[in-house]
């Protein structure tokens, strides 16, 4: 390693930004810190996205809190999962104690105690949070398919399923809408409405009405439906500080999919939404990708294209993105490439796997005058090996680096206070009751049952005509409307008619745009 002067100098003159940035910590030189040799990350480049990747209780999680903490203070709103319920606490102001105090002395920070404005959300209600909705139409038929783990073939089925759907104006909502729409496709009347366009074959059919009764068992009917969640909520600002919106994912390891991909939903929704707005001094929102692995695991080459080029256009919009994940080798290639700020913790080597993954990770850094293969498993909780995009858009120096700590609670708000919050938001009361509008279920049941009982009023008139030819009466009958007259004047065919030839417009995962 290079001489000590050597390392300071060249890490303050390389992280010396002009503008605004967030403060990481300060580098790490024999196990000292060096206040003046600050690390940091412009917030300009902030929306270059980012990394923040270490084993398992490393610290990535207070990295986040930090981060979260900064960027709020900057005026800029903050999304993240809160997969463990630990960021709760950013809510809160911290706790301090001689032994944090003498570590943020250390490293130069003036430590006080602060609580940042925080909504907090869970999917579907389930949860302590406002509930977040995704209505299928919106969600688009690429993101269910990985949720549903579907083949190709499957994923275009479904695609055409959709297709069908959005060209016949019946609105897919939730789960029974999509399952009505798929057993009517495969009924008598409805399968040859796709003959034209090469049919639903029964077997596919009943591999997706498979994968979505076992979905559904998982509880995921609570997460489709309305009122949909406007991702523009996600962007406020209370008292000169960006909201942190924190998303409550209890039960991950019962339905990681599903989870993901509804993070992805978000994303995505924002990219299809948000005007240009180029490179600007601070994003207008920061979003944090937890359990990024997750995510792209048995994910097929055109999905992963879709995050690609979402990841890479979003940078534009005012959106900054960073995964949070175990090792970068999590993360594919294509959006690595894309990620400008590195955070690592600590990487274990305890087995072949983990020594390859180690390997891995040392070769995506900027070279530098450390032996990463040996320094990344000798990091302490609470410090890491940093590399940002400076203010040029070229790599600052590798520095090892102690990390200061978040002023808020480092540990869960309590049930009370974070009750309290969702009661007290303004958003509770637009997204707490459930909507269930008319959309493709009940136009198709409308439609099966005006089929009923005009069959049924079709053999009562002709039973009726053959009495009348065995007696005839005197006076003439009035004819009954015939079935195509009855069924055509029903108000279910009227909705359907309406509706029908407005195909909606889809983006890169399939998923419908709004009109807002």
């Amino acid at each position: 390693m290079a001489e000590t002067g050597d390392v300071v100098e060249t890490v303050k003159q390389g992280y010396a930004f002009e503008g605004a940035a967030i403060e990481l910590g300060a580098l790490l030189v024999d196990g000292e810190p060096k206040p003046d040799a600050a690390v940091r990350i412009p917030l300009a480049m902030v929306n270059r996205h980012g990394l923040v990747a270490g084993a398992t209780g490393t610290g990535k999680t207070k990295t986040l809190q930090l981060m979260a903490e900064q960027l709020s203070a900057a005026g800029v709103a903050v999304f993240a999962a809160d997969i463990k319920g630990d960021l709760s606490g950013v809510s809160q102001p911290g706790e301090g104690n001689d032994k944090l105090l003498a570590r943020t002395k250390s490293i130069g920070q003036d430590w006080t105690a602060s609580g940042f404005p925080t909504e907090f959300y869970a999917l579907g209600g389930q949860g302590t949070g406002i509930p977040i909705r995704a209505t299928i139409t919106s969600f688009g038929p690429v993101l269910l398919s990985k949720v549903l783990g579907l083949n190709d073939v499957q994923e275009s089925s479904l695609g055409l399923i959709f297709h069908y759907a959005d060209k016949a104006g019946l609105t897919l909502l939730d789960l029974k809408d999509l399952r009505s729409v798929i057993t009517h496709l495969t009924s008598e009347e409805g399968k040859d409405d796709l003959k034209e366009l090469g049919g639903l074959s029964a077997a596919t059919a009943g591999v997706i009405l498979r994968s979505l009764i076992g979905f559904a068992d998982q509880g995921a009917e609570a997460f489709f439906g309305e009122p949909e969640f406007d991702t523009a909520d996600l962007m406020q600002e209370r008292d000169g500080k960006g909201v942190i919106s924190l998303l409550e994912l209890p039960n991950l390891q019962d339905r990681p999919a599903l989870f993901s991909t509804f993070l992805m939903w978000l994303l995505a929704d924002l990219f299809h939404d948000l005007p240009e707005v180029g490179d600007v001094d601070k994003p207008k929102l920061v979003f944090f990708f937890d359990e990024a692995h997750l995510l792209f695991a048995d994910a097929s080459k055109a999905f992963l294209s879709a995050i690609a080029q979402t990841v890479r256009l979003i940078r534009s919009k005012g959106v900054g993105v960073f995964f949070v994940t175990q090792t970068p080798k999590d993360v594919p290639d294509d959006v690595l490439a894309q990620l400008g700020s590195r955070v690592q913790h600590q990487l274990r080597a305890h087995t072949p796997n983990d020594a390859k993954a180690l390997k891995a990770t040392v070769s995506t850094f900027p070279s530098s005058s450390y032996d990463l293969g040996e320094v990344l498993t000798q990091l302490g909780i609470g410090e890491a090996i940093v590399t940002v995009m400076n203010e040029k858009g070229a790599p600052t120096p590798v520095a090892w680096t102690r990390l200061r700590a978040p002023q808020s609670l480092m540990a869960p708000a309590s049930a009370e206070q974070m009750t309290a919050a969702v009661q007290a938001s303004p958003h509770n009361a637009k997204y707490s009751q459930t909507i269930d509008r008319e959309s493709a279920y009940e136009i198709l049941a409308a439609k099966v049952q005006a089929g009923a009982e005009q069959a049924q009023a079709e053999e009562q008139a002709k039973q009726q005509q053959q009495q009348q030819q065995e007696a005839p009466r005197p006076r003439a009958q009035k004819q009954e409307k015939s079935m195509v007259e009855q069924v055509v004047g029903s108000s279910a065919f009227k909705q359907f008619a309406r509706t029908a030839g407005r195909e909606i417009v889809r983006g890169l995962f399939g998923a419908a745009r709004k009109r807002r």
